[in-house]
C-alpha cells in the first residue's frame, strides 16, 4: 500500500486500534448512536413523511423501517482491526434503513465502491475490512435530493445541526484513528447545497487545526460510476492509483473547502 493512504501509526505498528485509540473509538461509537437517538426523538413524526416520499415510488415502494439510521457495521469492528480509511457518503438510502441492514453504503453506491477497492489492490485497502463508514447527515430519504422536501420547515433545524453534529464525529473520528478520510459527493456541498451547513462546519473545524485537513480528500459519487468514471478521466499516464487519487482529492478539497 503507498504511504499516502496510511495512517503514520499504521506505517509503525500494523493495527490503528492499539488499547488507547480503541477507547477513543468506543467513545465516539457511543456518541454517534447517542446523536441518531437524539435526532430520533426530535422528530416522532419523521417516518410518516418519509414514508409518503416512499410509497409515491410506485415502481419500488418500500416500508421505511429505519428514519434516523446508526451505521451498525461499527459494532463489528474490534481492537485487532486495521482501519486504514475514513469514508463519508451523503445519507441513508432504502437499503441502509431496512431493519436488517442499518448500514451504511450497502447499496448500488456501496457494490461500485467494493469493486473499485477489488479493482485496485495496489492501494490495499480490504473495502470491508479496512473502512469504516460515516455520512454527512444519518437522516434516511429514498433520494438525497428528496431531503429538500422531506425536512421542510418543521425539520430544517434538527437536519442542519444533524450535519453539524456530523461534521463534529467525523474530525474526532479522524483525530482518534489518524488515517485518511474520502468524503464522496461534493456537488451538494457548495453554496445553497443540502450539505452546506456540513462543509461550512467542517472548514472551521479543519482551519482551527491547520495541519489536519492535508489527510482529507474530496470526491464524486461512487452511485453510477462517478468517482470511477472520473478517475479513469483524470489519471494520467504512468501515475499509481494512489498518486492519482491524491492529487484529484486534494484539487477537489480546495475546491470545496478553499483549503
Amino acid at each position: 500500500m503507498n504511504l499516502h493512504w496510511k495512517s503514520r501509526h499504521a506505517a509503525r505498528r500494523g493495527k490503528i486500534l492499539n488499547l488507547q485509540t480503541w477507547n477513543k473509538f468506543l467513545k465516539l461509537k457511543k456518541k454517534f448512536k447517542r446523536i441518531v437517538n437524539e435526532l430520533s426523538e426530535s422528530m416522532p413524526q419523521l417516518r410518516n413523511v418519509q414514508q409518503k416520499f416512499a410509497d409515491s415510488r410506485a415502481e419500488a415502494s418500500y416500508i421505511v423501517e429505519t428514519p434516523v439510521v446508526f451505521n451498525t457495521a461499527l459494532d463489528d469492528i474490534t481492537i485487532d482491526d486495521d482501519i486504514k480509511l475514513i469514508l463519508t457518503a451523503d445519507n441513508p438510502g432504502k437499503r441502509e434503513q431496512a431493519a436488517d441492514n442499518k448500514r451504511y453504503l450497502v447499496g448500488p453506491s456501496g457494490k461500485i465502491a467494493r469493486k473499485f477497492f477489488i479493482d485496485n489492490p495496489s492501494l490495499g485497502i480490504d473495502f470491508l475490512k479496512n473502512v469504516i463508514i460515516l455520512n454527512k447527515t444519518p437522516i434516511h430519504s429514498p433520494r438525497t435530493v428528496e431531503l429538500r422536501a422531506i425536512l421542510n420547515d418543521d425539520y430544517k433545524i434538527y437536519f442542519e445541526k444533524s450535519q453539524t453534529d456530523m461534521a463534529i464525529l467525523l474530525l474526532e473520528f479522524q483525530d482518534a484513528l489518524e488515517c485518511p478520510v474520502w468524503i464522496t459527493g461534493y456537488s451538494e456541498m457548495r453554496k445553497n447545497g443540502l450539505f452546506e451547513v456540513y462543509t461550512d462546519k467542517l472548514k472551521k473545524l479543519y482551519m482551527e487545526r491547520n495541519h489536519q485537513y492535508k489527510n482529507t480528500f474530496v470526491f464524486r459519487h461512487f452511485s453510477m460510476n462517478q468517482f470511477t468514471i472520473d478517475l479513469k478521466q483524470q489519471s494520467l499516464e504512468n501515475e499509481t492509483a494512489a498518486k492519482t487519487l491524491k492529487r484529484i482529492g486534494s484539487a477537489y478539497r480546495k475546491k470545496i473547502f478553499g483549503i
